[in-house]
């Protein structure tokens, strides 16, 4: 458990909390606190599902400026690379992934919540690269994640301006998945996360891996990863448990053990 990020477990439901006063600035040892709660929630077998949340205020207002301020070119080379390192491991999570956004997700914040499979926002929730602002570009994946998110015209016009995105715009663009009040945002973070705490693992991996992986590439390319995901998955006890329960009881009715 690190100083202001920590993994809590409950029923199968990991959720990695951020937790900075007042607003979550993600500074380098932030970052690298969020890079080892990604890879333990990665390594643990009793996590299935993960809920990203920076708390009933605020997502993450962005990455430390105080800190940035004193870097130099050379400084920012060495650290820009472990920067992405950092938000990557949590897209890399092999395991459903949702990020609980309540208030702001500026900057460093909308790149790590970009980084979830699924985006919950509060009524509240104000989304935002505003990096421009600063002279500079976003550095963790907003460039890159946004665009394939919502489409390079809107991602542009959001990067160029550096403007506020607020919920109802968020979710009419993809930026957001779903809007709810304020209050509800966790519970309902935890209950789309806990959809996967009895779920086939090894084919939920294999799925998120089959998008992330085929998303990259053209057509034919991502045919053949979703085509070896889909044949190994015949080597594992769930795809015998799944289809053998079909059989016998119907749909939906597998006890899968996560082998």
């Amino acid at each position: 458990m690190g100083e202001f990020v920590r993994l809590e477990v409950v029923d199968g439901v990991a959720t990695l909390r951020l937790d900075r006063p007042k607003m979550n600035a993600l500074d380098s040892a932030m970052q690298e606190e969020i890079r080892a709660a990604a890879r333990e929630a990665t390594e643990r077998d009793d996590v299935k599902a993960v809920v990203v949340w920076g708390g009933e205020r605020v997502f993450a207002a962005g990455a430390d400026v105080k800190e940035m301020a004193d870097m130099s070119y050379t400084d920012m080379v060495k650290r820009s690379g472990e920067l992405q390192a950092c938000f990557s491991a949590v897209a890399k999570i092999p395991k459903p992934v949702v990020a609980a956004v309540n208030g702001y997700a500026l900057g460093g914040g909308c790149e790590l919540a970009l980084c979830a499979d699924v985006r919950i926002a509060a009524e509240n929730a104000v989304f935002g690269q505003p990096e421009i602002l600063l002279g500079i570009i976003p550095g963790a994946g907003g460039t890159q994640r946004l665009t394939r998110l919502v489409g390079p015209s809107k991602a542009k016009d959001l990067i160029f301006t550096g403007r506020f995105v607020k919920a109802d715009e968020a979710l009419a663009i993809g930026l957001a998945d779903r809007v709810v009040p304020a209050e509800e945002v966790y519970d309902e973070a935890v209950k789309w996360a806990s959809q996967f705490t009895a779920a086939a693992s090894f084919a939920l991996r294999a799925a998120k891996e089959a998008v992330d992986k085929g998303i990259e590439v053209d057509l034919e390319t991502g045919l053949e990863i979703e085509r070896q995901q889909f044949a190994a998955l015949f080597a594992t006890e769930d795809r015998a448990i799944g289809m053998g329960s079909f059989v016998e009881h119907g749909p939906g009715k597998a006890q899968f053990v996560g082998r």
